[in-house]
């Protein structure tokens, strides 16, 4: 059976940008700019340097509910995710206008970079140019440092997230517990390209003047921790007062091509407190080994969503492996949601199975919402929209797991 993961369908709903816009109602849902300082022109990367918000910390952080965040690829119709879109994530306002958290954990991702413009490469074996069907070479060094230094834009994405967080706290009150920061990290993927196996393996460029050459176990592990050390530099630079880099992500959504270089990553995030999390699809390779390649946190893919012959049987099942390998389970939906096109029963549907089978109870869950789904269903002129929207929001915000968190 073909197996077609959450990414796979942000990459085609990123190719169909006419498709996946939401209406707007009258009301006025801007929030004025904001503030931070996003200047990484100057970052300095030391190695093995521990900064003082990270001393001060003793454990690995605890998140509930992890919202995926795609941006960074120029395929992207959001370019940038602005105080506007991220409010929908930050609060939720229920029906009888009382305000509350929402997702307490921010996972920022993304797998490709491909369209007019851009530097066409992939983050993860495998992805294809959606125009072409050819795969894409693999993100280089500098690419990598592109997608780090768009999460840090002045005002936008992350430094965006870190000012709505203070200025809701104003209203609500400080959370009990942090907002989080999740970071993908990219694949050092074996070759120049996936599809031929012998394009180079020392292209991906050089730390501390060294080519590094990724037919080697150890320079795979050098460049993964080398970017884990650049984001925590952008991070420290950027002076966050709200947010807290809790953890980093890795892309690969099963186990086949990464077996010898994830406990040495695991081991390098633990030494800081950092969180390791995974989110492999139905059935992947060694999903259910996941402790052992190092992973803090695991999320089981359903993949139930994305197609309406994909039976409820799989989704019940995916929640009875879960359980099984002790995983946490991300639950899935893109704007296919939305009323006009004809979608919601499925999102209903993992809302009553994580409920029968105790995730809403019991386990951290991711969601995967294609590109903006929330913000689609919370700013639409729809009323069944709206109505899902409160739906969902009232069983993110009132779940039992969430209690003292």
């Amino acid at each position: 059976m073909k197996i077609l993961t959450h990414t796979f369908f942000s990459l085609f709903a990123a190719a169909s940008l006419g498709v996946v816009t939401a209406g707007c109602s009258k009301e006025d849902h801007t929030v004025p700019p904001l503030p931070g300082s996003g200047d990484t022109s100057k970052v300095e990367i030391v190695p093995g340097k521990i900064f003082d918000w990270e001393a001060a910390r003793t454990s690995i952080a605890d998140y509930t509910d992890m919202v995926l965040i795609y941006g960074g690829g120029t395929q992207r119709y959001i370019k940038d995710w602005e105080s506007d879109r991220l409010q929908s994530y930050v609060t939720y306002t229920d029906v009888n206008g009382y305000k509350k958290w929402f997702f307490d954990a921010f996972l920022f991702i993304e797998f490709a970079d491909y369209g007019a413009g851009s530097a066409s490469v992939t983050y993860c074996t495998g992805y294809r140019d959606p125009s072409t069907q050819k795969y894409l070479n693999s993100a280089t060094k500098a690419d990598w440092e592109r997608l780090a230094r768009y999460y840090f834009k002045t005002g936008k994405n992350i430094l965006a997230l870190d000012a709505l967080v203070g200025q809701s706290a104003q209203t609500l009150g400080k959370p009990s517990h942090p907002r989080q920061v999740i970071i993908s990290l990219p694949e050092p993927i074996r070759n120049l390209n996936c599809d031929n196996s012998s394009s180079s393996t020392t292209y991906w460029g050089e730390i501390d003047g060294r080519q590094l050459d990724f037919s080697k176990t150890a320079d795979r592990v050098e460049a993964v921790r080398w970017y884990i050390d650049y984001v925590r530099a952008l991070f420290d630079n950027a002076d966050l007062k709200n947010v807290e880099l809790a953890g980093f992500y890795w892309l690969a959504e099963h186990a086949t091509q990464s077996t010898d270089i994830l406990d040495p990553i695991s081991k390098y995030l633990h030494t800081m407190n950092y969180s390791f999390n995974w989110i492999p699809y139905f059935n992947a390779a060694g999903y259910a080994k996941w402790k052992s390649f190092g992973f803090d946190y695991a999320f089981l893919q359903p993949n139930y969503f994305f197609n309406d012959a994909t039976p409820l049987s799989q989704l019940e099942q995916s929640c009875q492996m879960a359980a099984t390998a002790d995983m946490a389970m991300e639950m899935e939906f893109d704007d296919n949601a939305l009323a006009r096109n004809g979608r919601s029963y499925k999102l209903r549907n993992y809302m009553d199975a994580f409920r029968r089978y105790r995730v809403w109870n019991d386990r951290p869950i991711a969601y995967y919402q294609g590109n903006n789904t929330v913000h689609s269903l919370r700013t639409s002129a729809s009323s069944e929209d709206v109505a899902l929207y409160h739906e969902f929001g009232e069983f993110v915000t009132t779940r039992p797991y969430r209690v003292g968190r």
